[in-house]
């Protein structure tokens, strides 16, 4: 769902943050120890030979993907998307997964709605997939709201967000507002659809399905040109695959970067060791307490919050998450910033994936 976010203004060492962790349990709160196994999260590791991720092999990973990422990138989408599932038809299993992002434009401007917007196309071995997302500007996460009659914008804006990529994409779907929250529906029996992506007003995100993974290829293509060429990123994702059917895939072009992202399973104290393995070139993420706001702040909403740490180009910080605000939103940055003992600013994760 979508969340808000916070990081620490300034950088921290590792000894600093255990120190959280301790003045977070001194609250009553309970947090992970050094030796305790945690699950961590690895992004944006930006890599040289596909051969780096094997970095790695001291602790157990699952769910790790190669992305290609194409920068400034132009050419034919469709032969793009094409060549991929190619490929991927020679090396799929039940485990494997492929996917193309790139951005799109939505038809005209809406006052909730940044212009720019994501869809990916997919493959598994069973099916294809279309999956479109529209990108809010701003956050009012589920359970919060706006005032009349903004909330109208809301609803009305993400319906149209929705309709003009249906459109294009000529899909039997439709989006209508119930409950005053907005929802699709489809006419189709024989594939799901899923929404998800959830705010205030509903989902910022559907996938529908089809057991022909062709369908979509040519729909995609003319979603893919509503933006003018070339497109800042696209990204082509590739899970499951053994490094030799990896090798089997292509780069587009010499300028392709090689990225990975990963989960991991470690104790806490292993953090700064397996975070010099990325030189600089690679996020990490790992969560430090996980607790109801409603126990240390029985004044407020009671809200989901996670406290963690997120390494980046060689440096922690701290980072909060809150499915809701507790308290007006200063007022939730200044309790937090209070409760781990750190100043923070307001920092939403990257809309592109």
């Amino acid at each position: 769902m979508r969340e808000h976010r916070w990081e620490s203004t300034s950088t921290l060492s590792f000894d600093d943050i255990l120190l959280v962790t301790d003045k977070l349990r001194q609250a009553g709160l309970t947090t992970m120890q050094p030796e305790k196994e945690m699950i961590t999260y690895i992004e944006e590791w930006d890599v040289s030979d596909l051969d780096e991720i094997n970095q790695l092999e001291a602790w157990p990973t699952e769910d790790v993907t190669l992305l290609h990422v194409l920068d400034q990138w132009e050419g034919d989408f469709f032969l793009l998307a094409g060549g991929y599932h190619t490929v991927f038809q020679k090396h799929q299993t039940v485990n494997t997964y492929c996917s193309v992002a790139h951005p799109w434009r939505i038809g005209r401007p809406l006052a909730t709605l940044q212009p720019l917007a994501s869809f990916w196309i997919g493959f598994r071995h069973t099916h294809g997939f279309i999956r479109v997302r529209l990108h809010t500007t701003e956050i009012i996460a589920p359970g919060e709201s706006v005032e009349a009659p903004r909330d109208q914008f809301w609803l009305n804006d993400r319906q149209e967000g929705f309709r003009s990529a249906i459109e294009v994409l000529q899909l039997p779907l439709e989006a209508k507002v119930d409950h005053h929250k907005v929802s699709l529906q489809t006419s189709r029996d024989d594939t799901p659809l899923f929404c998800s992506w959830p705010d205030a007003f509903g989902p910022c995100q559907f996938e529908l399905n089809s057991p022909d993974p062709f369908e979509f290829l040519v729909s995609a293509g003319q979603l893919a040109a509503t933006i003018s060429h070339p497109a800042n990123q696209v990204r082509v994702y590739l899970t499951g695959f053994p490094q030799q059917a990896l090798r089997d895939f292509q780069q587009p072009s010499a300028d392709t970067r090689l990225m990975y992202r990963c989960s991991l399973h470690c104790q806490l104290e292993e953090i700064p060791e397996i975070f010099s393995l990325l030189k600089s070139r690679g996020r990490m993420y790992g969560s430090l307490a996980e607790f109801q706001t409603g126990v240390p702040l029985p004044d407020g909403v009671d809200a989901s919050a996670i406290v963690g740490l997120v390494g980046s180009e060689g440096e922690f910080r701290l980072e909060i998450r809150l499915n809701q605000h507790p308290l007006s939103h200063e007022e939730t940055e200044c309790w937090f910033a209070e409760l781990v003992g750190h100043p923070l600013v307001y920092a939403p994760l990257p809309v592109f994936p």
